[in-house]
């Protein structure tokens, strides 16, 4: 009995030592990503609105980010610039134009609040990662002050923004919008 209790202890301390070793192989790639600005995504890979094509996504006062790593894309995230909440995908096609002409007229600036319409991730850490840039860089920006989601009624989109610190702001016909806290 007393040779077995040493061989368990060196057993258990070589699994927790291989099993941090993978941990940290498996979220290694996010120290090394970075945010830049896409031209376009593929949209078949968007889960949350698949339909949304690039001209749309990359029309007045809207863009698309990715977190890149070793010249691969793990997460996107489409987003809006708006002066209004949208309740509705119309409704945010509608106010990002009409932020962006009103923009085109005074700074150059756009809208006062950006709007996170859909974002997913290819890899296990991206969704979160890519929140994270797109949040630093809001705070950066002169003229952005809120970041707003654009979200399904789904328990999937609820559970990912309250786990990322969002808090649900109204809940509409057919989408709900939470806000991440710009300090």
């Amino acid at each position: 009995m007393k040779t077995f209790k040493p061989r368990l202890k060196a057993r258990l301390r070589k699994n927790r030592q291989a099993l941090s070793k993978n941990i940290d192989n498996f979220f290694g790639w996010i120290k090394g990503a970075k945010l830049i600005e896409l031209k376009e995504c593929n949209t078949e890979e968007d889960p949350v609105r698949p339909e949304l094509d690039n001209a749309f996504r990359t029309g007045y006062g809207r863009k698309i980010c990715g977190v890149e790593y070793q010249g691969e894309i793990h997460a996107v995230m489409c987003f809006a610039y708006t002066n209004i909440i949208p309740k509705s995908v119309d409704e945010l096609e509608k106010l990002s134009t009409d932020a962006f002409l009103q923009s085109a007229m005074r700074d150059q600036s756009g809208g006062q609040i950006a709007i996170a319409y859909t974002v997913w991730s290819k890899k296990k850490g991206g969704g979160k990662l890519i929140v994270k840039e797109v949040f630093k860089k809001i705070k950066k920006s002169n003229h952005l002050n809120r970041l707003v989601t654009l979200s399904p009624l789904t328990e999937m989109a609820t559970k990912f923004h309250s786990r990322n610190g969002a808090k649900l702001i109204q809940v509409n016909e057919t989408t709900q919008n939470f806000e991440y806290k710009i300090i």
